[in-house]
């Protein structure tokens, strides 16, 4: 019976020192496999970029690629803007304005006053229609001259700029427009002026 008693304890003894070495192995698993997932994360977080460290901010970068489309808009806006008065200015020499409207007759009033009513007809039609004709043709030569500047201005200004920023297809067929309407009004302008096209009835 003693024997017995000694070899079931041998047993149980030996039982639970295995038992304790397993839960030990496993414990050390646990623990090596935590320690190779901080070493882990740790190099990951030395490869990872530091954005302070390469001087790289996403709102430094947001906004500076907003104040770049800002800008671009507002010259694209400029230009179109010049572009429209540029082609507004060749139809106005064309079609006439109120500013040598009221030239003319204030020219042809004082061709009227100064003219004596002895003075013959050649003198009146030159006094009274004549030079009055010719500042009609002066501001609308004026007219034209502008718009063809501003046009060639328009036109010429991405030469002068940003060559990575491309003008609009649109102002440059506007400004386009003004220049073509603006050399026939100032051809029409100097044919008129020097009385090559339309002139005065001679006596």
């Amino acid at each position: 019976m003693g024997t017995k008693t000694v070899d079931e304890a041998g047993v149980e003894t030996g039982t639970e020192a295995k038992s304790d070495q397993e839960t030990v192995d496993v414990t050390k698993t646990d623990v090596t496999k935590a320690d190779e997932a901080t070493e882990t994360e740790s190099d990951a977080s030395a490869g990872a970029p530091d954005d302070d460290e390469d001087g790289y901010d996403e709102d430094g970068a947001g906004d500076d690629q907003s104040e770049a489309i800002a800008d671009k808009t507002s010259a694209g806006v400029g230009q179109g803007a010049a572009a429209v008065v540029s082609a507004a200015l060749g139809l106005v020499s064309l079609t006439g304005s109120w500013l040598g409207t009221v030239g003319q007759a204030r020219d042809s009033l004082y061709g009227q006053l100064e003219t004596a009513s002895t003075a013959s007809v050649s003198t009146q039609i030159k006094q009274v229609y004549a030079d009055s004709w010719n500042v009609n043709a002066f501001v609308a030569g004026l007219f034209a001259l502008t718009a063809l500047i501003v046009a060639v201005v328009v036109l010429a200004r991405p030469a002068f700029g940003n060559p990575d920023r491309v003008q609009a297809p649109w102002i440059k067929s506007v400004a386009w427009a003004g220049v073509s309407l603006a050399i026939i009004g100032l051809l029409l302008a100097v044919l008129k002026y020097t009385d090559i096209l339309m002139s005065m009835p001679s006596t």
